[in-house]
């Protein structure tokens, strides 16, 4: 991101409960839970619904019937309609996509305010029918469309019983692999030498940070309370953090993916999981004169891709040291870092990466490691292990939480980092004035 005359200011933060899949929103489509986000936004930051220019909402398993579910939360917010809106994709990093391109749409001048951020939800997913019923049903209705039965009869030729049964659910694997994302951490474990007990003791820990942030509050600000249809108790709190998580626990799990040989386990994974998270942000000048204060602004930004398997989930090492070059700035400068970590592998692979002197010279370029990195600064109130991964959405609530912290601890700057499917990667250096 080059610097220009328009700096973007982050305003506020918003987020849904965040619910394992199945559970809380299980009778929500995506839009529904999004528009919660979105309203609770307008509500937080008072703002009129004539100063929104843009809402950008990020997503991965879109619904055929809401394909631009930013259009349908912007409309179920109840925005007027002739503010425009686009869905964006790109696997977990889809709100950080949303969220820099409505940056980049502010500091080139074609907006004031954007609404941006994700939304995600595995209880209603789409599943398919098998690719011959498919093309059964398109050939009977819409191409070939045979007026006599016979005719009809014909197109089930090569047809058999579980073509009708059998559905196809959605795929969580990597589509140019064939590894499920957990696969490729256990190899990343096994190739990083990361042990068993090093990834039980970072998933009880961030399961504690998760709860204690719960238990004290610290969620209070960015949390819109939501009721599910049907249903009048409201929703508060997020359901992933686990106070029963503790590492004696967690180390009696059997391996998830490598049966006889694994280290992964669903304990120190994360889990499927719903919910919606939103930004605002907005023209440093138009805030002010809105009598809006920041709670940062947007420094730098870096996306990066990496090889398919080897670095799959090592997208925040390679990107954060770019964006941090992007903002004339080092590691040691960052104050707090929010890091999304699906796997407690993941992160601990991330960590190692950034504080090697061989990845930094043969990967990234550099004489030697990009620095250290004090796990005090990172993801002190949980992550995505413990509170979920909403896989639009996460991004989002990693830049609230990130600002939050910022203005809590008075740090400087902060970064928010992650990896994608597809093996890609981004971080968001955020500064604190």
């Amino acid at each position: 991101m080059k610097q220009t005359k328009i700096r973007v200011a982050i305003i506020k933060g918003i987020r849904t409960p965040f619910q394992r899949s199945g559970t809380g929103y299980r009778d929500m489509m995506a839009w529904e839970i999004g528009r919660y986000a979105v309203k609770g936004l307008i509500a937080a930051s008072g703002i009129s619904h004539e100063d929104v220019d843009h809402v950008i909402m990020g997503t991965v398993a879109a619904d055929i019937a809401t394909t631009n579910v930013a259009r349908e939360i912007a409309l179920g917010a109840g925005l007027p309609h002739h503010i425009p809106a686009h869905t964006c994709t790109a696997a977990c990093i889809s709100s950080n996509v949303a969220i820099i391109n409505g940056a980049n749409l502010i500091a080139g001048g074609g907006a004031d305010a954007v609404i941006a951020g994700g939304v995600e939800t595995y209880s209603d997913a789409p599943i398919k029918i098998s690719k011959k019923y498919r093309r059964f049903l398109l050939d009977l209705t819409t191409f070939k469309k045979p007026k006599t039965l016979v005719g009809k009869i014909r197109l089930l030729k090569g047809m058999g019983l579980s073509d009708f049964i059998r559905p196809e659910t959605p795929a969580l694997s990597e589509y140019s692999t064939g590894l499920l994302m957990g696969e490729n951490n256990e190899l990343l474990a096994k190739r990083m030498g990361i042990s068993r007990e090093e990834q039980d003791r970072y998933a009880a820990l961030s399961h504690d940070r998760a709860v204690r942030a719960s238990m004290e509050g610290e969620f209070m600000n960015e949390i819109v309370p939501l009721v599910p249809p049907g249903s009048t108790a409201p929703i508060t709190m997020d359901n992933g953090p686990r106070a029963d998580s503790t590492f004696e626990k967690l180390s009696k799990l059997k391996p998830a993916f490598d049966k006889n040989y694994g280290t992964v386990t669903a304990g120190n994974s994360s889990f499927l999981t719903d919910g919606a998270a939103a930004i605002l942000l907005m023209r440093e000048d138009k805030a002010r004169a809105l009598g809006l204060e920041p709670v940062g602004f947007i420094r730098s930004y870096a996306f990066t891709g990496q090889e398919l398997v080897d670095e799959l989930l090592l997208g925040p090492a390679f990107a954060i040291p770019r964006a941090l070059h992007s903002a004339g700035l080092r590691l040691k400068d960052i104050g707090v870092f929010e890091i999304h970590g699906a796997f407690a592998a993941q992160m601990l692979a991330n960590i190692k990466c950034l504080e090697s002197d061989s990845f930094g010279r043969e990967k990234l370029g550099l004489k030697g490691k990009a620095g250290e990195i004090d796990m005090n600064k990172v993801n002190t109130l949980g992550g995505s292990l413990s509170i979920g991964h909403p896989f639009g959405a996460t991004g989002a609530r990693l830049v609230t939480t990130c600002c939050g912290r910022m203005k809590k601890s008075g740090a400087g700057f902060g970064i928010v980092a992650g990896c994608a499917a597809g093996s890609l990667g981004n971080a968001i250096v955020i500064e604190n004035r």
